[in-house]
């Protein structure tokens, strides 16, 4: 099997496997009530079969031109089975796969660039250890410093990926403590137990360092995004994909929204946001739906209570996809009216495969009123599903 083709084949696996039936004789499921620990929670957890972690951020150069970048790392178990039946397992057996996606949006440039990757554990070539405090992938890695006395148990962060005509290196520190999203400690994406997540973020990360390009060498500064997620399954057979928000306003505060999408084009009641306000000094963790905790810093939205509506779209000339590049957004309770767009609109990560699926994900921009005034901010969007369906795998 050719490298390409390898690549395309474990994506498949992934995205297959968040919408997958849970396999209990081997996997853990997302349960409520879950005991959340920093920083043992930044890493690994093996007992799950599939997780992630997402780097996003809008970066500008000293002379105002504009990036966005996303790496992420991704864990995929296989055959934990065989790993409990061998007392001693071999360095290159497979009980998991690691790859990861990493992409430099040049805005002003008009310029998309994307690679991939794929690796085996064995030998130290991929994972994500608390010992180490990192999260890799050959040369690519998140490499955390941590520290019990910070927030979170993290005092910053490097992010560092070389492709063969871009690269990043970049240092993250976090204005915010970690946020946990959904109900009693999982993310809900569809009817019945097990199909959610342990979701996690770092909703304000500030970021400088150095971005290349072709040989072009720019000193950056701006905000990231990191999201952690760790489950067995998700989406059910009637859900085609989703629409996921992150955004960062200027008035410090921060909103991540998510629309579950039907396959009729409807979007699903298991929706959900979270909206973070910029105070700094409150333990972070949603406690319920459209609740407050006791310091009043993050707030969890149920689908009925904002809008998401799409607005022109631009049409994949690779895929054939339409994704819609433009939204708004209506938070009523919190008085919030936003319009999303983009200056790059072909952010899509196309795959190696027909058979194996495609996405877009990139840097948006957002301006709007919060209770009348004028509000903006920067953001990333996702949106999976548009060419083709994600399918239950059999």
């Amino acid at each position: 099997m050719r490298s390409s083709d390898c690549r395309t084949a474990v994506f498949l696996i992934f995205c297959c496997s968040t919408i997958s039936a849970a396999d209990p004789g081997q996997y853990e499921i997302a349960r409520p009530g879950y005991h959340y620990q920093f920083p043992r929670d930044h890493f690994n957890h093996a007992a799950y079969k599939t997780e992630w972690w997402y780097y996003t951020g809008n970066l500008s150069a000293k002379d105002g031109r504009r990036f966005g970048f996303e790496l992420t790392f991704f864990r995929q178990a296989l055959d934990r089975q065989k790993e409990r039946r061998d007392a001693k397992p071999g360095v290159w057996d497979i009980p998991d796969v690691y790859f990861a996606h990493f992409t430099v949006s040049d805005l002003d440039g008009k310029r998309f660039f994307q690679a991939e990757r794929l690796n085996r554990p064995g030998a130290g070539i991929a994972g994500a250890d608390l010992a180490q405090a990192r999260v890799w992938n050959g040369n690519w890695q998140a490499q955390w410093q941590l520290d019990s006395s910070h927030p979170g148990g993290f005092h910053a962060q490097t992010l560092q990926a070389i492709a063969e005509k871009f690269s990043i290196r970049l240092s993250l520190s976090s204005d915010k403590p970690p946020v946990i999203h959904g109900v009693n400690g999982i993310s809900q994406k569809a009817e019945g137990a097990g199909h959610a997540s342990h979701y996690i973020s770092l909703t304000r990360l500030r970021t400088s360092g150095v971005i290349e390009i072709e040989g072009q060498r720019f000193e950056v500064g701006g905000l990231a995004w990191m999201d952690h997620e760790f489950f067995t399954n998700q989406l059910a057979a009637d859900q085609a994909g989703w629409d996921w928000f992150s955004l960062q306003l200027d008035d410090g505060s921060e909103l991540m929204l998510y629309r579950m999408r039907q396959k009729d084009g409807t979007a699903g009641r298991w929706s959900h946001g979270t909206f973070i306000e910029a105070r700094r000094d409150a333990r972070i963790e949603v406690r319920g739906d459209a609740s407050t905790d006791a310091r009043g810093a993050a707030r969890g939205l149920s689908a009925s209570e904002f809008q998401l509506s799409p607005g022109p779209s631009w049409t994949s000339p690779r895929t054939g996809a339409r994704y819609p590049v433009a939204w708004r957004i209506s938070v009523p309770a919190l008085r919030l009216e936003l319009t999303l767009n983009t200056r790059l609109e072909s952010q899509e990560l196309t795959s190696t495969s027909d058979i194996s699926p495609s996405y877009w994900e990139g840097a948006i921009e957002v301006t709007g009123t919060r209770a009348g005034r004028p509000i903006a901010g920067r953001g990333y969007l996702e949106m999976t599903g548009y060419a083709k369906p994600l399918q239950l795998s059999q």
